[in-house]
């Protein structure tokens, strides 16, 4: 009878053992197993000083803060979309989200790109962070999308202001023919003209393979005080140069423009034509604070011969949001737990004080108007005024 009893004793034990065993299984299995990222960036193309940016960007964030949080890996799967083609960026997320099963989509160069893959991450639950693409009505596409660039009506609104205030009464736009362009026409169109300015004309240039010369020879021959310019990162020493060489400046026309024409990456490329060109962006690598100092000298130690831009610091700041995330769910990457923790964090960026805007999902920060000046032989965006906690005015 004593056998019978410890036979059983023994058998319940060893049941008892293997039951705590099989609950605990997926709890070993979750801190495990990494979190994956994919983004999706133009790592070729005409757009590949973008992608090269922001991935250098997230590389540098994760050898400075590990490359585990809250007990999970995070693993970041880069996939090249060549920045040209949306069906590209849209068949590279499907295969994220259904064979790597990655818990977060990032990255994103132009809004044709995040436009594509915003009904994967709907339809997915997966949090979809764009670091680059910038025009206004991209987080309406996905109630998934968070945004840790900026948007372009949020950087024209300011220097739109300022030209009026100093005096600038008339003016001609030229724009990118894409959704960021038209935001960035319709933009500067409504707030100078609010402060009294007078757009002449308003030109559009195709975005691939753009001539710039015809359209700024008719700028020419209308004589404005100042042309607005906005073209995407990657196009503004092409434009500088035929700005120049058409004889604009000589003539008197004042150059205005977003900080994507005088990205910080090219801006030693453009050399002296950009001297005392006035631009209006959310980010120099010129900006003062101490925080910034330590990112562009960890930068450009890490990438010889690479200034950090504007795209670098959405990527850097994209992988800080997540991060801050899984810190916030304990390491659960459940997209709908991601996605509520990254609403409405705020914290000291690179580029100044930020906030993710828990109902827009959209950056509010500080936008900076600066004027392209030499310091030690080098063109830098030096910063003279500001517009702190500036969201999204809309298009």
């Amino acid at each position: 009878m004593s056998h019978q009893v410890n036979s059983r004793r023994r058998t319940l034990l060893i049941g008892g053992t293997a039951a705590v065993a099989a609950g605990m299984s997926p709890l070993v299995a979750f801190a495990a197993d990494p979190v994956k990222v994919g983004l999706i960036l133009p790592m070729s193309g005409p757009f590949a000083s973008t992608g090269k940016e922001i991935e250098a960007a997230v590389k540098l964030y994760q050898q400075k803060v590990g490359d585990s949080v809250a007990g999970r890996k995070v693993e970041v799967i880069i996939k090249d979309d060549g920045g040209v083609n949306p069906e590209v960026t849209k068949r590279l997320a499907q295969e994220l989200v259904s064979r790597d099963k990655v818990a977060v989509l990032a990255g994103f160069g132009l809004t044709p790109l995040a436009l594509a893959a915003a009904p994967v991450a709907t339809q997915a639950k997966v949090p979809m962070v764009v670091m680059a693409a910038a025009t206004s009505i991209i987080p309406q596409r996905s109630p998934y999308i968070v945004r840790t660039g900026f948007t372009v009506p949020q950087i024209t609104a300011p220097l739109a202001q300022w030209a009026t205030k100093n005096n600038i009464k008339s003016a001609i736009t030229l724009v990118s023919d894409y959704g960021p362009g038209l935001d960035a026409e319709k933009t500067f169109t409504k707030f100078f003209t609010e402060g009294g300015g007078k757009i002449a004309e308003s030109l559009r240039v195709p975005l691939r393979n753009p001539d710039y010369a015809p359209f700024l020879q008719r700028a020419k021959d209308a004589k404005p005080e100042a042309l607005f310019v906005f073209v995407p990162s990657g196009e503004g020493a092409g434009l500088m140069k035929q700005f120049n060489d058409r004889g604009l400046a000589a003539a008197g026309i004042k150059l205005i423009c977003t900080g994507d024409v005088l990205d910080d990456e090219l801006l030693p490329s453009i050399g002296q034509p950009a001297v005392g060109v006035i631009s209006s962006q959310h980010y120099s690598a010129a900006h003062p604070s101490p925080e910034n100092k330590a990112y562009v000298a960890d930068f450009m130690k890490a990438n010889p011969g690479m200034r950090p831009n504007f795209h670098s610091v959405g990527g850097y700041d994209g992988m800080h949001a997540l991060y801050e995330a899984l810190k916030k769910t304990n390491g659960d990457s459940n997209g709908d737990k991601l996605l509520a923790a990254m609403k409405g964090l705020s914290w000291t960026s690179v580029r100044g004080p930020v906030t993710i805007d828990p109902n827009t999902r959209d950056m509010v920060q500080t936008i900076y108007i600066r004027k392209a000046e030499m310091i030690n032989g080098q063109p830098w965006n030096v910063e003279f005024d500001k517009i702190e906690k500036f969201a999204d005015p809309g298009a």
